[in-house]
C-alpha cells in the first residue's frame, strides 16, 4: 500500500512538473514577442514623430517615372510635377561638374541629366534641346550631308536647330548620418536574454539610415548669360533594410543595397523639388518666358524646314558665281537691277522671304536668290 502511495506522487510530480515547464516555455515566447514588438513600434513611432517617412514612389521606382511625348507627360508621372499648358522657352540641361559626377560613381549612380530632361518634358514647361553627346551625333549627320552621304532629300543642314533661350545645370552634394549603432547596441542588449529575437531587433533597427541628398539646380539665361533662376533643396528618406533573416537569399540583400536604388530615389525627390521651385520662378515672371510653340509644333518643324545657311543681319556676302541677279522683289518675276560678279560683297540687312534674301550693294539694294550666295 505504501509502494503505491509512493509511485503515486511519483507521477504527480512528474506532470505537474511537466506542465510547469511547458507553461513557463509559453509564458518566455509570449514575454519574447512582447519586448520585440515594444522596442520595434516604439521606434517607428519615434521616426514618424520627427516626420521620417517613406518616399512617394510608382512601383520599382523613383518620383521621376513614366514617360514623355510631344504634349508632355504621357503616362506614370509624378503628381507634384508642376505642369503648364504651355512652354516658357527652351531649355538645355547642362551636365553636373566632375567632381559630382565623381561623387555620384561612388553610389553607382550616373549624371541625373537624363531623368531630369524627362521631368522637364512630362511637366511640358519648356522645351528640351539635346546639348549634350547627342548633339555630336547630330553634326555626324550634317557633316555626311556636306560629304554627299546622305540620301537626296534627306534635308539635313543648317537652320534647323532650335536654340537655347535657358542653361540649366543641376548640382549634388551627399549628406548620411547612420542610425546604424543604436541598432546594434539594442540588438546586443537583447540578444543575451532573448538570443536570435535579440538579434531580430538589432538587425530591424540597425538597417534604418537616415541618409539627406542636397541638390540645386541654376538657370542663366543663354544669350546674356545673367542668371535667372536658382533653387536649392533636400529631400529625406528612412531606409529600412530587412537583411535575409525576415525575407531570405538575393531579395534581402537587393533590400540593404545602399547604391542600388534607395540613393538615386533620394536625390531624384530633391532635383523635382528644385525644378518645381526653378518653374515657379519663370512662371512668376512673364519677361523671362520666351515666344516658343508647343513641343508638337517645335518638332514637327525641325522636319519641314528647309535646310540651308543661316545668315545674320550684317554679315557680309558674296555671289557664289558671277552674273547673279540683283533684283527689285523677293520674286524672280521682278525686275532686274543689275547683276553681281563673285568678288562683288553684299551685306544681309536680314530680311528673307521666297527663298530670296534683301542685301545691298555699292550700286543700291536689291533681293537675291539665298542659294546662290555665300559668306567668305
Amino acid at each position: 500500500m505504501r509502494h503505491k502511495s509512493r509511485q503515486a506522487l511519483r507521477r504527480h510530480c512528474f506532470y505537474g512538473t511537466k506542465f510547469s515547464l511547458n507553461s513557463l516555455a509559453i509564458i518566455r515566447q509570449t514575454l519574447k514577442t512582447i519586448l520585440i514588438a515594444l522596442p520595434v513600434a516604439g521606434f517607428m513611432s519615434l521616426a514618424l514623430a520627427q516626420g521620417v517617412t517613406e518616399m512617394k514612389q510608382g512601383e520599382g521606382g523613383s518620383v521621376a517615372q513614366g514617360a514623355a511625348g510631344p504634349s508632355g507627360s504621357t503616362q506614370g508621372s509624378e503628381s507634384t510635377l508642376e505642369q503648364c499648358a504651355q512652354p516658357m522657352g527652351a531649355m538645355a540641361v547642362i551636365e553636373p561638374q566632375d567632381f559630382v559626377i565623381s561623387a555620384l560613381l561612388q553610389y553607382d549612380l550616373q549624371s541625373p541629366v537624363g531623368v531630369v530632361r524627362m521631368m522637364i518634358q512630362q511637366s511640358n514647361c519648356f522645351i528640351v534641346v539635346e546639348r549634350g553627346q547627342g548633339m555630336n551625333n547630330m553634326m555626324q549627320e550634317r557633316a555626311l550631308m556636306e560629304a554627299g552621304q546622305l540620301r537626296e532629300n534627306s534635308n539635313v543642314g543648317g537652320g534647323q536647330i532650335v536654340s537655347a533661350d535657358f542653361l540649366l545645370r543641376p548640382e549634388v552634394v551627399f549628406s548620411e548620418s547612420d542610425a546604424g549603432a543604436l541598432g546594434g547596441g539594442v540588438g546586443a542588449a537583447l540578444g543575451g536574454v532573448f538570443g536570435s529575437a535579440g538579434s531580430l531587433i538589432g538587425g530591424l533597427v540597425g538597417g534604418l539610415k537616415f541618409k539627406e541628398a542636397q541638390t540645386s539646380m541654376l538657370v542663366s539665361d543663354a544669350r546674356s548669360g545673367v542668371q535667372v533662376a536658382s533653387a536649392t533643396g533636400s529631400s529625406k528618406k528612412a531606409d529600412l533594410a530587412l537583411g535575409g533573416l525576415l525575407v531570405g537569399g538575393s531579395a534581402g540583400a537587393g533590400l540593404g543595397g545602399y547604391g542600388n536604388t534607395n540613393e538615386g530615389k533620394i536625390i531624384v525627390a530633391s532635383l523635382m523639388d528644385n525644378y518645381n521651385h526653378i518653374v515657379r520662378a519663370v512662371r512668376g515672371q512673364p519677361s523671362l518666358q520666351r515666344d516658343v510653340g508647343t513641343l508638337a509644333q517645335e518638332a514637327a518643324a525641325g522636319g519641314s524646314k528647309k535646310a540651308g545657311d543661316v545668315f545674320a543681319e550684317g554679315d557680309i556676302l558674296y555671289p557664289k558665281i558671277d552674273n547673279v541677279k540683283l533684283l527689285s522683289d523677293s520674286s524672280t518675276a521682278a525686275e532686274q537691277l543689275g547683276e553681281l560678279k563673285k568678288s562683288d560683297g553684299m551685306i544681309f540687312m536680314g530680311e528673307e522671304n521666297n527663298g530670296f534674301i534683301r542685301v545691298e550693294t555699292s550700286n543700291g539694294g536689291g533681293w537675291v536668290k539665298k542659294i546662290l550666295v555665300t559668306r567668305k
